[in-house]
């Protein structure tokens, strides 16, 4: 028996959007990270780069569940008293694209080849997107929250 390693020809790196619309943030970040790996491909390897692209829109509508909107994303720039930290709240009226990076990023590998499949990531907080020249496929997700019926 031969364990299949895919060759770089083997490799393609498709396009995908997500409609993030009342769609909870751990299920949309476990969704997209699925995508941005490759695992939803037949010729998945964890150390091959099979990942795609994946455009997340309505990034400013997504749900969240619980106390969320109390949940606060620290980041730390390195200086002395350099600490930021926003609440999920503040996040989801100024910058809901930082918050679906970091949920994503943090169910992604921690190795070297995480950082190259989340530069394919594409966070946008309205419905436009410019990447329509790349013809991307519609990825439903099914299940949506129950709060936003």
């Amino acid at each position: 028996m031969n364990t299949f390693t895919p060759k770089p020809a083997d490799l393609t790196h498709d396009w995908y959007v997500i409609d993030a619309t009342d769609v909870v943030l751990g299920r949309l970040a476990t969704q997209a990270a699925t995508l941005l790996r490759g695992k939803n491909k037949p010729t998945f390897a964890p150390h091959a780069d099979s990942g795609n692209h994946v455009i997340i829109i309505n990034a400013s509508k997504i749900a969240l569940t619980g106390n969320k909107l109390g949940k606060v994303l620290y980041s730390h720039s390195g200086r002395p008293g350099g600490l930021r930290e926003d609440s999920y709240g503040d996040l989801l009226q100024r910058n809901p694209d930082r918050m679906v990076i970091s949920a994503i990023k943090g169910m992604m590998p921690k190795n070297r080849l995480s950082k190259v499949q989340l530069d394919r990531l594409h966070v946008f907080a309205g419905a436009e997107h410019p990447h329509t020249p790349q013809k991307p496929q519609v990825f439903e997700i099914d299940q949506v929250s129950q709060q936003a019926k």
